[in-house]
């Protein structure tokens, strides 16, 4: 089963920040407790902490990074 198309912009986000909270908190929690025991329980509460933010963040400031793409990017630019 597929999702509809119209849902696309939120499966990104949802992608996307879920990654990279992933990724950011993975880094921020090895560099403040190690890699010992409870390092993957840290980090796993790190990251849903991270990701609770991330998500509701993206969706404020996306029509603003829109308009700041189209304004910095000509219309008709390609690589």
């Amino acid at each position: 089963m597929r999702l509809p198309r119209a849902v696309a912009p939120l499966v990104f986000q949802l992608i996307l920040t879920g990654l990279m909270s992933w990724l950011v908190s993975g880094i921020a929690t090895w560099r403040a407790v190690g890699l010992g025991p409870g390092f993957v329980a840290s980090w796993s509460a790190a990251w849903l902490a991270a990701w609770g933010v991330a998500l509701p963040a993206a969706m404020l400031v996306a029509p603003l990074a829109r308009r700041l793409v189209e304004r910095l990017v000509g219309p008709g630019c390609s690589q």
